[in-house]
Order: C-alpha cells, then structure tokens, then sequence
C-alpha cells in the first residue's frame, strides 16, 4: 500500500526532474528518495521513470499517478486545515518566480504580509526575465510567477497587482533635462534590458509606433539585471527606460536623474500569474485567493 510521504517524495522528483535534486529540497539522501520510488513502481507493477541522459523524464504511467498525486495530497492538506481550524499553523511552500522589477519591490511585500496571516508559509523564488516566468508557471517548475508583461496562454490566468508607467534615467550629472523627446533620446548610448523582459517589450512597442527601428538606437549593452542597468546608467555608460517604481526608489539615493518620456503615455501592469491546468497546493491556493480578494476589496 503506498503512502502519502511516497507520493510526496515522487512528486519532488517529477517536479525537479532529478532524484539527487529532490533528495536535497525534502532534506533527505539521494538513496532514500530512489527506495521511496522504487517501492512505489514495485506497488503498482509499472515504471515511472525512464531515464534520459541526465534527467528522469516521466512514463505514461508516471505521467498519471502525477495527477493522482497531486490531488490525493491537495486533498490530505485540505483536511488537515479543516480538522486543526489553526489557519495560522497551516504550513506549506509555495515556489515562485518573479521578474526583476516586481521580484524587488512587490514579492517581499507580498510575502510579508501573507506570513502575517500564515506564519508557517515557507516561499522559495528565483529571478527571471518575465517571459521565463511565464514559461515557468507553464511547465509547472514553479506554482506561481509575478511578471510585468502578458503572454497570452489558455493555460494561464493572470490577476494584475499594479498599474505603473515606465520613466527615462540618465546619471546624476547627466546634461538632460526635463521631458525628453524620443527623438532627442537617439543622440545618446542606451543601456537596453534583455529581450525577454516585459519592459523590453513595451520599448520595442513604443519605437515601433514612432517608426524607430532598433537599429537606430545606440545600445551599447544589453543586460538581465536591474542592478547591474542601474550601476551602467550611474557611470554614465549609457541612458535607459526602466520601470517607475524602480527609477523613483534609486532616484532617492541620487544615484540617477528620473524624466519624464514625450508622448509616452501606454502604462502597463504588473501580475500575478498561475497555471490553471496545474493542480496547486492549498498553501498556494490561499496565497492566490487572498491577492483575488485584495484586488475586489
């Protein structure tokens, strides 16, 4: 008879894709993790797993007792908080992946004030350009992301956190003043963010509409990380358009010069972003559920 912390384990391997992975994140050994899921094949009379060069890819068979997993577990949490009626000891992680902007300065508020409620909740996040997000949330290596840019997915459900615009930043010693016009921000070297950034994706929009071809645009590097961009800028490398949350909280330490961009009037949002095909955790569930009920109060 298989047990829940069996399912558990196998859900961590299917998960990272790796027995040696899982065995590190469920503080277990690597030979422990292999007698888990070996006992389930030897349950159940099938395979799992089938191995491929250095991942552990799911068989058929796998790929459904996945599913019953994940539900059979959602189902063990579900009672376990009905039976204790302690929301404040629920614990559980939720994993997470956020773009720089909001990864910086909207996740921690986020998971301050959800541990306030839950104190047990455990978040694992990393950094990635928005679209990876996405892809992400998607492929289900993480439960949620947080990202400044819509991908248009059946799969995906968005719930927006925030509307900002994004803002010109020039060094501090910087000879530009006041509004800037587009036209005026071609004479000088630009500091572009990745191509897989959401903020990337509105400049290209936004050049696109004034009949500016990149090619036309002095960019003199391209980078993944808002704080190596801002130390770019500081030196005087090159200018930039970030987002308006970041350029308002560096501009306090005068580290750069905020401007306001001519005619750039398209503000965007920030959301957060989950998988609707993918079974989540109840932790994660009430994580979600209490952004929905913040943003309809």
């Amino acid at each position: 008879m298989m047990d829940l912390h069996q399912l558990y384990v196998f859900t961590k391997v299917v998960e990272h894709r790796s027995f040696s992975k899982a065995a590190e994140v469920i503080f277990l050994s690597q030979s422990t993790v292999s007698s888990h899921i070996q006992t389930l094949e030897k349950q159940l009379n099938v395979h799992l797993f089938d191995r491929v060069g250095r991942e552990n890819i799911l068989t058929p068979s796998g790929e459904r007792l996945y599913q019953w997993a994940l539900k059979i577990l959602l189902l063990k949490d579900q009672a376990l908080l009905d039976i204790n009626n302690g929301m404040t000891e629920f614990r559980g992680i939720i994993r997470m992946s956020a773009s720089s902007v909001p990864g910086q300065f909207l996740v921690p508020k986020m998971v301050k004030k959800f541990r306030n409620a839950y104190p047990q909740a455990m978040f694992h996040i990393n950094q990635s350009p928005s679209k990876i997000v996405a892809e992400k949330v998607l492929n289900g290596s993480v439960d949620l992301g947080v990202l400044g840019e819509k991908y248009e997915n059946e799969k995906l459900q968005y719930i927006p956190l925030l509307k900002e615009k994004l803002m010109l930043i020039t060094a501090s010693n910087h000879r530009l003043k006041g509004p800037v016009n587009i036209r005026t921000m071609l004479d000088y070297p630009f500091v572009m963010r990745s191509s897989d950034s959401g903020t990337n994706s509105i400049i290209e929009r936004f050049l696109k509409r004034n009949n500016i071809t990149k090619d036309q645009v002095n960019i003199t590097s391209y980078t993944d990380c808002l704080q190596s961009l801002i130390q770019f800028v500081k030196e005087d490398i090159g200018i930039s358009i970030i987002s308006e949350i970041a350029a308002k909280e560096y501009s306090k330490s005068k580290l750069i010069k905020i401007h306001e961009i001519e005619d750039f009037n398209e503000e965007r949002y920030f959301y957060l972003v989950f998988n609707k095909m993918k079974t989540q955790s109840i932790i994660s569930k009430m994580f979600i559920e209490e952004i929905a009920y913040q943003k309809t109060s």
